[in-house]
């Protein structure tokens, strides 16, 4: 048994460095044991692996290997160097062998990477920053300064009042997009004026990751608030930031972050002034904001009581009436008149009594789904082109389906019946399925965008492909759809669906048939829409893909069979 020290829990360079020498001796990955700085000695430690041949050729791994590596090796888990040991090992010998996802250390890899993503996903949202003193140009909480380490960042901009204050709206909730929100805070009723940090100031944050993040993290906030110094305190390690570079020093306790300061007054009362109580979704809320970060979030404690007061609230926004669309919005035409000009007596999906606990069940599927129709036809700002639509077409299918078919927009039939995919394309889609070995019920079938585009031409209603901006409004609807669906693999149909689902064009020829992940690490499929095959000139041409369409529907459903439910 050979042992290999690393310097950190999250010492990615050190283990590529050693992983690349182990597999170059042709040291077997169950004869390695990876110690970490800090961890228990092992009572029988092994030794020193040897030096590899100097005329071995050095491993070669596929593109996207380095990226899922690195995030692996911040999870907490103790194997973590082990299973990436063993990937390296098998992919100089399987080229292919992170397509397999149903393949054990695989899937554990990307479960893993995906933790991690999510991990660093919260620390964005849920930091807080709170404004301390220091004495002498030390933090007055025990900080103790390390050994610098710098990382790459934008260069401090010049201190000015704005600036500044524009720096502790943002010491909110981080992931807001530039600007949002600048009113609301200046105008919150009864909120203080804007306070400017004092010079000898720093700004304190504490935060419990699950996973090793704290060093990857790091630069994403020296980014986003350079101007100000900060630190971020967490039980093992904590960051420093002095305007120019980066440090790191030991962990530290909750007791050591402030609990309170000035500027928390002043965000409550800027969440307090967004906060739309008609359109209160406690699950919602519980999934972007989960319970255990709520004793770092000053606005949490405003919540409950938000909640409670929801229903007197909404009650007094009904009894004033609903106020005119401006003229530029596009009036949904296709929501009937009857239900679009009536003023309901209560506020639709509030109770008398609100639910004061955040983590209540999700929505029963069948509610899921009624509730994404329902929230699509209360927009009044759809696209000009839907006004010429007869209807909103949602998705169809069971919950948890072995396949979601993602298709481009419903067509002219799908329009007028409100289904989706019982057109012409539709229809060859059917019959490819069934010669594919796929059950019906076993897929759930939808389209990127929720309306049929065309333009009037005569008695034919001509088809319009969507354009970025019509897959960029549609893709929140999507992405919603897919989170209650939950399939085990996507399949998306053309390059609108393609796009919708990875969140940038990409060309559908070149991926055909290869397992990609979408930006949240869900597994899916792309291959061309049924309706290019109707489009092909020639029998020939027409038969020949429409055998490979089959064969990419049989792949998909062998590769989803192989995939970990759930």
């Amino acid at each position: 048994m050979f042992s290999v020290p690393l310097a950190a829990p999250d010492d990615f360079e050190g283990w590529r460095e050693a992983s690349r020498a182990l597999v170059m001796a042709g040291v077997a990955p169950e004869a390695v044991e990876w110690l970490v700085e800090g961890d228990p000695v092992p009572l029988f430690g092994g030794a020193a692996p040897p030096a590899p041949p100097p005329d071995a050729p050095p491993p070669r791994v596929p593109r996207d290997f380095p990226e899922l590596a690195r995030l692996v090796a911040r999870h907490r888990d103790p194997a973590r160097f082990a299973l990436l040991h063993g990937l390296l090992h098998r992919l100089q010998r399987e080229r292919g062998l992170l397509e397999d996802a149903a393949d054990p250390m695989v899937a554990r890899a990307n479960a893993m990477a995906r933790a991690v993503r999510r991990d660093a996903h919260k620390m964005h949202a849920f930091v807080r920053f709170r404004e301390v003193r220091v004495e002498d140009g030390a933090p007055a909480a025990p900080l103790p300064p390390p050994p610098p380490v710098a990382v790459p960042a934008d260069p401090a901009p010049p201190r000015n009042a704005r600036a500044v204050a524009l720096a502790l709206r943002d010491l909110g909730r981080l992931e807001e997009g530039p600007g949002a929100g600048t009113a609301a805070l200046e105008a919150a009723p009864g909120a203080p004026p804007v306070p400017s940090p004092a010079p000898d100031s720093r700004f304190v944050a504490w935060f419990e990751p699950e996973h090793h993040i704290l060093r990857a993290e790091a630069g994403f906030f020296a980014r986003r608030f350079a101007m100000l110094r900060w630190s971020i305190l967490t039980p093992e390690i904590s960051a420093h930031w002095d305007g120019t570079e980066v440090a790191f020093g030991p962990g530290a306790r909750r007791a050591d972050a402030p609990s309170e300061d000035a500027a928390e007054g002043l965000w409550r009362a800027y969440f307090a002034s967004i906060f739309n109580p008609a359109r209160l979704k406690p699950d919602a809320m519980r999934a972007e904001m989960p319970k255990k970060y709520w004793r770092n979030l000053p606005e949490a404690q405003d919540i409950p009581r938000l909640m409670a007061e929801a229903p007197k609230r909404v009650a007094e926004m009904v009894a004033r009436g609903a106020t005119a669309p401006a003229g530029r919005r596009q009036r949904a035409v296709h929501v009937p008149a009857l239900a679009r000009d009536a003023q309901p007596a209560a506020a639709a999906g509030v109770e008398s009594v609100m639910p004061a606990d955040l983590l209540s069940e999700t929505l029963p599927f069948p509610e899921a789904q009624a509730a994404l129709r329902r929230d699509l036809l209360a927009r009044n700002d759809l696209p000009p082109w839907v006004a010429n639509a007869t209807q909103p077409v949602m998705g169809e299918g069971p919950q948890h389906p072995l396949l979601m078919f993602i298709g481009e927009q419903p067509g002219d039939e799908e329009d007028l019946k409100g289904q989706p995919f019982v057109g012409p394309a539709g229809r060859l889609w059917n019959k490819a399925l069934e010669e594919a070995g796929v059950a019906r019920d076993e897929a759930y079938v939808t389209n990127a965008v929720k309306h049929f585009k065309f333009t009037p031409t005569g008695k034919r209603r001509l088809h319009q492909s969507p354009d970025a901006g019509d897959i960029t409004f549609y893709r929140p609807f999507l992405l919603r759809e897919i989170g209650f669906v939950q399939p085990r693999l996507i399949v998306t149909l053309g390059a609108t669906a393609l796009r919708a689902v990875s969140g940038r064009a990409m060309p559908v020829t070149k991926l055909r048939g290869s397992l990609l992940r979408d930006p949240e690490g869900r597994p899916f499929y792309p291959t061309v829409h049924p309706s290019y095959l109707l489009r092909l000139p020639d029998p020939a041409s027409k038969a020949r893909e429409y055998d490979r369409f089959v064969e990419d529907l049989g792949q998909a459903a062998a590769t989803a069979r192989g995939l970990p439910s759930g």
